[in-house]
């Protein structure tokens, strides 16, 4: 019923739970000292002993035993509020900095609709944990022992019944917890994988549609939602029969602790007066143990979700480097690099290849030859299994990612555009950049005539930029990456899916920059490395050879071979290689 990491985690919501519990403890000694008040009135009206001076002094104790429970119930909301507030405000920060301390590469290790799952939903059910489960957890515990020691002082006999009785609740709520805990596991794992394939397909529905598909993958995800329906109801069953079952402990150990009482009145153990405060006080024993039984479930709930946040933080992440002084004009060195995702066959194999500063190297091959697995390693999204990475003396993984991302800029064929304004996206790049540094690079990448005809650095831009057109998106990411001027450039596949126009600009500004600028450059289309100072070509994970274009044409081998299949394919295209 307690998950102890959960506690130790979570030790700065500590204090709004120990003042919760606190505030419902004093509550209920007012809440006694009412019972008693009314018990007393009773007692003096059945006698007839009352007088008016008395009923008055009582009435006047009530209405301020009220207004104090009325506060003290305020307070009590205030610490279950402050207690998930501290607990979603923690978690989400753990969660941002695993993700930092993961980089872009966290997709390995979780789908981004696990991860958002788990940081919405996953987290209110945790909120729920706190904020009211645990705090009425110990006041539970409080509640029984509380009246057993002030009834006892009524009748020994009496009390001990009903503090015996009320152990039997959380006995089951126990028993329930070891089958409920599969079951919820059992539930988010259901739950995560159908939002996993409701994001897939959605992002992909344009080609479900143009594959016709779409039926199919229709019939998949309502075989998903079955099973998920179906692993809610026996959840929503097994609360159920629980709660029934708690619910004839409740109120029938409270019915027992009455006719206890009732036969002490008869055998004249106990004073009239005594036998209906027993009775007004014999379902506070159960109440508050009732009560945590009804949010036992949603916390279970919570916990199950926990363990998917745990596992994620638990994940090993390589510790970053400590070099924030790089320097970046110098050799950029793969030594014997290879690498595997998830021990799996190699996707580089005994990679050596150098980059030189203010010259344009550039990596050719056929699609899966595992050329922008190298981009994710010097971007330092993965690291290798085999091998180094050097620049210059020093190691890449020496040095802080933070400071390395000022060193490097990483653009690809599908570099995101944000809902907003031009400006607002090229800002992300430099944040105090001027307006007039934004419309150089806008203008050198040939888009700010387009733009000034709309509204200029305000001209709006709508989700994933679908208000412009694929080369317009293009310019303004490439613009984004030139403001934000660092040493080294990767463009990865950076010109493919535009038009020719677009991508005889770009790569026009490309061949600018290499005198100035370290540039790597991953293409599929050969005219784009013509100029290139080395070219790297690949082959099934390895490097088969390199050298300037004449050098690679004059080896009569695999780049030799390409170039004259794209030279016959273009041609056919209308378009000269």
């Amino acid at each position: 019923m307690i998950n102890k990491r959960l506690i130790r985690e979570m030790k700065s919501s500590l204090v709004f739970i120990y003042k919760n519990v606190l505030t419902q403890w004093l509550m209920l000694i007012l809440n006694i000292l009412m019972m008693m008040l009314i018990a007393m009135t009773l007692e003096g009206l059945l006698k007839n002993t009352l007088i008016l001076n008395q009923m008055m002094l009582y009435l006047a104790v009530v209405i301020v035993i009220v207004a104090l429970r009325s506060i003290l119930s305020k307070k009590s909301v205030m610490y279950g509020y402050g207690a998930s507030k501290e607990v979603k405000k923690v978690l989400r920060e753990k969660i941002l900095t695993k993700l930092n301390e993961m980089g872009s590469g966290y997709h390995q290790k979780i789908a981004t609709s696990s991860l958002v799952q788990m940081c919405v939903e996953g987290i209110d059910q945790l909120e729920i944990y706190y904020g009211s489960y645990l705090s009425q957890f110990f006041y539970s515990m409080l509640t029984p022992l509380t009246l057993f020691i002030i009834l006892s002082f009524v009748n020994f006999k009496v009390a001990l019944i009903l503090f015996i009785c009320v152990p039997l609740i959380p006995v089951t709520i126990i028993l329930v917890s070891k089958f409920a805990k599969k079951l919820l596991s059992k539930y988010w794992g259901q739950y995560t994988t159908l939002g996993d394939s409701f994001l897939e397909n959605l992002e992909g529905l344009t080609t479900l549609k143009i594959y016709q598909a779409d039926g199919y993958k229709h019939e998949k995800m309502n075989e998903e939602a079955e099973n998920f329906r179906k692993v809610t109801m026996k959840v929503l069953t097994m609360q159920l029969n629980s709660i029934t079952i708690m619910d004839l402990i409740a109120y029938g150990g409270a019915g027992i602790g009455m006719m206890a009482a009732l036969f002490e009145f008869q055998s004249g153990a106990v004073s009239i007066g005594e036998c209906i405060l027993i009775i007004l006080l014999s379902a506070d024993f159960f109440i508050p143990m009732r009560t945590l039984g009804s949010l036992f479930h949603v916390a279970m709930n919570g916990i199950a979700a926990s363990d998917k946040l745990f596992r994620f933080l638990d994940e090993k992440v390589e510790e970053d480097g400590t070099i924030n002084d790089i320097k970046t004009d110098q050799n950029i060195y793969l030594d014997h690099v290879s690498f595997a995702y998830e021990n799996d066959q190699n996707v580089l194999n005994d990679i050596v290849m150098e980059i030189k500063p203010h010259q344009m190297t550039s990596i050719v091959g056929e699609s899966g030859c595992g050329k922008s697995t190298i981009s994710s390693l010097l971007m330092k999204e993965i690291r290798a299994n085999q091998g180094r990475i050097f620049v210059g003396d020093k190691e890449l993984v020496h040095f802080s990612r933070k400071a390395w991302m000022k060193k490097i800029t990483y653009l690809s064929s599908n570099a995101l555009l944000f809902k907003g304004s031009v400006r607002e996206n090229l800002l992300m790049a430099k944040k105090d950049a001027t307006d007039s540094e934004m419309i150089e690079v806008l203008k050198k990448v040939k888009i700010y005539d387009f733009l000034e005809n709309e509204q200029g650095l305000d001209t709006p831009i709508l989700e994933n930029g679908s208000n412009l057109s694929g080369g317009q998106c293009q310019r303004i990411a490439f613009a984004r990456a030139l403001l934000h001027n660092s040493e080294i450039y990767i463009f990865d596949e950076a010109t493919s899916n535009i038009d020719v126009e677009s991508e005889n600009d770009l790569m026009k500004l490309v061949d600018e920059m290499k005198d100035e600028k370290t540039i790597l450059l991953i293409s599929h289309r050969l005219m784009n490395v013509v100029k290139s100072d080395q070219i790297y070509v690949m082959e099934k994970s390895r490097i088969i050879e390199n050298g300037t274009h004449e050098e690679l044409l004059k080896k009569a081998g695999t780049y030799q071979n390409l170039w004259e299949s794209q030279k016959k394919l273009e041609t056919l295209k209308g378009r000269s290689l």
